[in-house]
């Protein structure tokens, strides 16, 4: 066998045991962000919680700071996407029932033209939320940036996390790393378009914030500190 022959055989060998090592780094991560935070999971279905490892009373006994709904796209400037729009209703009906007394509105208000805060707030205050227990974080850019600023900005320290499912495991798990008290309620409540996508990029996600988490990397953004405690009002930027 030529040099030329055998470099190019030690190559493919190098590159093949690399592409399994990975495989594996990515099995194992993804496997321990949810193994480790499943059973903060509480399930809605149609609107109501499920029981799992706990209800709507053990929320309650949690004595949660708020609730915080993650962004997830808009339909145009005044409608809310479909999963969106779930996470919206499931966080108000939390606040409702009692489960935290502020809810904390977190997504991605980079442009004008793409305005997630101003949907939510416009669909929270509708839905009869007084706007003293509204918070609204404009910088939540990403799900790691939402977690961390909740703390950072809003002082937050036990967070009822609403999202949907196969997003819940990475923000419970970021939250819990960055030394925020969490627990969840999926907010799934039909059949999302284009979910098997959603969730292969997911496992790509999970990674992404595993490492993040372990270097505590700093949002995009910090700003002055409005605490959760308070009145949500000067945060709406209305």
């Amino acid at each position: 066998m030529s040099r030329v022959k055998r470099f190019f055989l030690k190559l493919l060998l190098m590159v093949i045991v690399l592409a399994m090592i990975a495989g594996l780094a990515c099995i194992l991560i993804n496997s321990r962000v949810v193994r480790t935070t499943e059973d903060k999971i509480a399930y809605t279905v149609r609107g109501e919680v499920e029981i799992k490892s706990f209800a709507v009373d053990n929320l309650k006994n949690f004595d949660a700071d708020c609730i915080m709904v993650l962004g997830c796209g808009i339909e145009d400037e005044e409608t809310p996407s479909p999963m969106l729009k779930d996470r919206l209703d499931v966080g108000i009906e939390l606040y409702k029932q009692g489960a935290a007394p502020k809810i904390l509105l977190t997504g991605d208000n980079g442009t004008e033209q793409h305005n997630e805060i101003h949907v939510m707030l416009k669909y929270t205050k509708e839905a009869g939320v007084p706007e003293k227990d509204i918070f609204c974080d404009h910088a939540g850019f990403s799900t790691y940036e939402s977690m961390y600023r909740a703390g950072s900005i809003f002082n937050a320290e036990r967070v009822i996390v609403v999202t949907q499912t196969y997003h819940q495991y990475r923000a419970l798990y970021i939250g819990d790393k960055l030394g925020l008290e969490v627990m969840g309620v999926a907010s799934d409540q039909q059949t999302y378009f284009g979910q098997r996508f959603r969730e292969s990029r997911e496992i790509l996600a999970r990674i992404k914030d595993f490492f993040k988490s372990i270097l505590r990397s700093k949002p995009t953004y910090g700003g002055e500190v409005i605490p959760i405690s308070g009145s949500g009002i000067s945060s709406h930027g209305e």
